[in-house]
């Protein structure tokens, strides 16, 4: 590790950037930012587990969507952690940090059937969903209409997420009774 320690910013200051966004407001859009940063990376963990560990006659398309879903939220969050720096905030970083300041619970080490994981999964994107909406408004009414419209992107990949892996979760399927019995 180096031995240099100077500190150049200190997490949760805001810095006024050549973007020119009132030091109040921009320091409401960081936090925002940095709550949607750190429940994207929880998800994106908590997906990530299920990708490793999915199991069953879908495994193949379960496992293969799943993946898909983590590299979509990996882009988000890298985009909202770049937006934050560029407004003058310090993005969060660090897994216990983003599990302090994710408004969703990580779902644990157990491993679940299918079923229960992506249940927890949709629990998770629709609490994603609701913080996306409101940080929205947030950036509109403060006049942010580049956050805004990163967070609408964010909100319309995370929403065609939830919905498709909801359609896992119906009852109809392929697999014989026989073959889960």
């Amino acid at each position: 590790m180096s031995t240099q320690e100077t500190v150049r910013r200190q997490a949760g200051s805001v810095e006024e950037t050549a973007l020119k966004i009132d030091s109040e407001k921009a320091e409401q859009i960081v936090d925002a930012l940095n709550t949607d940063l750190a429940a994207t990376y929880v998800l994106y963990h908590q997906i990530k587990k299920h990708h490793w560990n999915v199991e069953g006659a879908e495994f193949l398309d379960v496992h293969e969507y799943l993946g898909e879903i983590t590299e979509d939220l990996e882009e988000s969050a890298d985009e909202l952690a770049e937006r934050a720096q560029a407004i003058g905030g310090v993005p969060l970083s660090g897994g216990a940090t983003y599990e302090e300041y994710a408004p969703i619970d990580p779902e644990g080490d157990d491993v679940y059937d299918v079923r229960t994981s992506i249940e927890n999964d949709m629990e998770a994107f629709g609490v994603i969903i609701e913080s996306l909406r409101d940080h929205i408004g947030l950036t509109n009414e403060l006049g942010d209409y580049a956050s805004e419209e990163l967070l609408r992107d964010t909100l319309e990949t995370v929403e065609e997420h939830a919905h498709h892996l909801e359609h896992y979760l119906e009852d109809d399927t392929l697999v014989l009774e026989s073959a889960t019995n």
